[in-house]
């Protein structure tokens, strides 16, 4: 192994891949849009979502509740009469529509336990999941007020304070942005790489390495380095300009030893992306294999969903791949300012699945090569 031809072979990679003009709009594309669209553009908390009330008490409370719904959460409720809700909600108008029935105030005081009904277009997944919840608890806060303030019932004497840690605000753009990036380092590495390899064989430059005084090691190692200073770099930026800049997200930890670990998982998917372009046998061909290979390893590897909610087989697999150990890496860094003494069990589980990948990588485009000659 000569690092000179390492060397050589990356800057051929580098310009190659800034030819590829394709190739260069998609990474651009990945690291600014793609990740401000995925943190702004579906909000997890619910947002301006329509709903309307009918109003058969006329009481203050009544009154009350109607004032307590106003934007961002939810639009301002509109007063409907009880005919016009099914005809509303067949045309799809509203998602929340709810009914105050006469003399609510008056058995509410009386403790008859009266009862509110709550219609919900449950069709609306995203907003009738989370709209649900936030219309039980203003309306129950809105009658425990009441009750208090007209002085039927004493003031609990403890109360829950809810402190929440790393992100106070409840804010889902501070969780997308930052797993978007996360994610696309993974799907940008395998494709960079595989994509390297299957150009050198779709353009025969690949019989040209072959009769150069090149081993198969120096070839994978060129490709996967430079590919990786391409991501690395873009990932750097983009948490620079996109993230802290441009959405104003706070990044708690070193971003330093974010990409040291970003680097550790690439030297994985590379390796990864070096196996899959070796199995394909043309681009449509590596790109089906990269869905198959990207779903799972970015669904399952804890970014999603947590972990601990997933069957404990699914766990068990999942931690032989890289993604795992990297998406707890970078959530501890980015989120929760975690230092190397917590996170270097990710980075040694990540070093050593890279190590089986790039040896399994190697031993197949050894095997790829062969069949050439």
């Amino acid at each position: 192994m000569r690092p000179s031809n390492i060397w050589r072979l990356g800057i051929k990679e580098l310009r190659s891949l800034w030819r590829d003009r394709m190739m260069m709009i998609l990474i651009l594309w990945a690291f600014t849009g793609s990740v401000y669209v995925a943190a702004t553009g579906i909000p997890e908390t619910l947002n301006r979502a329509p709903i309307a009330i009918v109003d058969e008490d006329g009481s203050p409370l009544s009154e009350r509740i109607i004032n307590a719904f106003y934007p961002p959460y939810f639009t301002t409720p509109a007063l409907i009469t009880q005919r016009d809700v099914d005809p509303a909600m067949d045309q799809g108008l509203y998602t929340f529509v709810i009914d105050i029935p006469p003399n609510f105030q008056r058995d509410l005081l009386a403790r008859r336990e009266p009862e509110i009904q709550l219609n919900v277009d449950a069709t609306r997944m995203a907003q009738a999941f989370s709209g649900n919840a936030y219309v039980q608890q203003i309306v129950t806060a809105e009658m425990n007020g009441f009750i208090w303030r007209t002085g039927r019932t004493e003031p609990p004497p403890i109360d829950l304070a809810v402190r929440s840690r790393f992100n106070p605000n409840l804010t889902s753009l501070w969780f997308g942005s930052v797993m978007q990036i996360i994610n696309h380092v993974t799907l940008l590495s395998i494709i960079l790489t595989g994509a390297a390899l299957i150009r050198e064989r779709e353009h025969g430059t690949i019989e040209h390495l072959l009769v150069m005084p090149v081993t198969p090691f120096e070839i994978m190692a060129a490709k996967i380095w430079s590919m990786g200073v391409v991501v690395i770099t873009a990932t750097g930026l983009s948490l620079l300009f996109i993230v802290q800049g441009a959405m104003g997200v706070p990044i708690e930890g070193s971003v330093v030893l974010f990409l040291l670990g970003a680097a550790a998982h690439l030297f994985a998917t590379t390796s990864m992306g070096i196996l899959l372009g070796t199995v394909a046998r043309s681009m449509p061909q590596f790109g089906l294999l990269v869905i198959l290979t990207i779903l799972p390893l970015e669904l399952l590897s804890g970014g999603s969903t947590p972990r601990e909610s997933m069957p404990q087989l699914v766990q068990d697999i999942m931690l032989a791949a890289p993604t795992t150990h990297f998406v707890k890496l970078a959530q501890g860094i980015l989120y929760r300012g975690a230092g190397l003494t917590v996170i270097w069990p990710q980075l040694i589980a990540i070093l050593a699945i890279g190590s089986l990948f790039f040896a399994f990588a190697l031993f197949q485009f050894r095997r790829a090569i062969s069949s050439m000659i």
